[in-house]
C-alpha cells in the first residue's frame, strides 16, 4: 500500500458516502433480525438447535435451516461493530481512487468479512446438527460453556485478537493487499481477528438456544461495546468476571437442584 499522509480514517469520507455506507450495514442487520424474528415466530419460537437436529427433518433440510439462521444471526451481530473497520476502508479507497491509483468498491471487504462468518456458520450448523437438544439445554452443559468463555476473555489471545478489531487503519495499514482478491482477503483476516474475539461468546447461544433473539442481543451489544468504547480491554475483563459469576451459578443450579 502506498504511504498515506494523514489520518485517512472514515472521518475522510463525504457525509453522503458515510451515510450510504452506514444505511447499507444496518439495512442489511436490521433484515438478518427480521428474518430471525420471522423465522422464530413460523417455527413456534422453537430452538435452532432442536430444529436442526429434528428426527423429522431429513440430514441436509437440517443443515440448510441451521445454516440460514446462523449466516443471518452472525450477519445481524456483527456488521454494527465491523462498520469502522468498513468505513476506514472506504476511506482509503476513496483516496487511492482521488489519486488515480488501485481502488476496490468497500462491498468487496465486506463480502470477505462475511464469507468468513458464512464460514462459521456452516461450522456452528453441523455442530448444532450433531448436539443432541437435551445435552444442549442442560444446565450443566451451559455453565461450563460459561466459564470457557470467562475464561477466554482474559487470555493473550483474546487480547491480540481485540487489539486489532480496535485498530482500523493500523490493521489495513499493515496488511493492505492490491485488487479485488486482495481486499476480499483483507475482509477475510479482519473476520478472523473478530472470530478470535467473538467465538466463545458465540458458543454460548448453543447453550441459550440460538433462536434466543434476547441472548443473541445481549451478546451483540456486549461486542459492539467491548471493540468501540474506551478502556476496551477493561471491558473484556469486566464481562469475563460477570460471565464467571454467573456460570458458577448455573452450576450450583445444575449441581444441586
Amino acid at each position: 500500500m502506498e504511504e498515506e499522509k494523514g489520518p485517512w480514517t472514515a472521518a475522510r469520507l463525504l457525509p453522503r458516502e458515510r451515510g450510504l455506507i452506514l444505511l447499507a450495514l444496518l439495512a442489511t442487520s436490521a433484515l438478518a433480525w427480521a428474518y430471525l424474528y420471522l423465522s422464530g415466530e413460523s417455527a413456534g419460537r422453537m430452538d435452532a438447535v432442536a430444529m436442526a437436529s429434528s428426527p423429522a427433518a431429513s440430514g441436509v433440510a437440517a443443515l440448510l435451516l441451521g445454516f440460514l439462521m446462523w449466516a443471518a444471526m452472525m450477519a445481524g451481530m456483527m456488521l454494527p461493530s465491523a462498520a469502522p473497520m468498513i468505513l476506514t476502508f472506504a476511506a482509503i479507497s476513496r483516496r487511492r481512487r482521488e489519486r488515480a491509483l488501485i481502488f476496490v468498491p468497500t462491498a468487496v471487504f465486506a463480502a470477505g468479512y462475511l464469507l468468513l462468518w458464512g464460514a462459521f456458520s456452516l461450522f456452528a450448523a453441523i455442530v448444532g446438527w450433531m448436539l443432541a437438544p437435551r445435552i444442549a439445554a442442560s444446565p450443566l452443559f451451559g455453565s461450563l460453556l460459561m466459564l470457557a468463555a470467562a475464561a477466554y476473555q482474559m487470555t493473550p489471545l483474546k487480547r491480540v485478537c481485540l487489539s486489532r478489531c480496535r485498530s482500523p487503519f493500523d490493521f489495513l495499514l499493515t496488511r493492505w493487499r492490491e485488487g479485488s482478491a486482495g481486499a476480499l482477503r483483507m475482509g477475510v483476516e479482519h473476520g478472523l481477528f473478530c472470530l478470535g474475539c467473538c467465538s466463545f461468546l458465540m458458543a454460548l447461544l448453543f447453550a441459550a438456544g440460538a433462536m434466543n433473539l434476547l441472548w443473541a442481543a445481549a451478546i451483540a451489544a456486549f461486542v459492539f461495546v467491548e471493540k468501540l468504547l474506551p478502556q476496551r480491554l477493561w471491558t473484556a475483563r469486566a464481562g469475563g468476571a460477570l460471565l464467571f459469576a454467573f456460570a458458577l451459578y448455573l452450576l450450583s443450579e445444575a449441581l444441586f437442584a
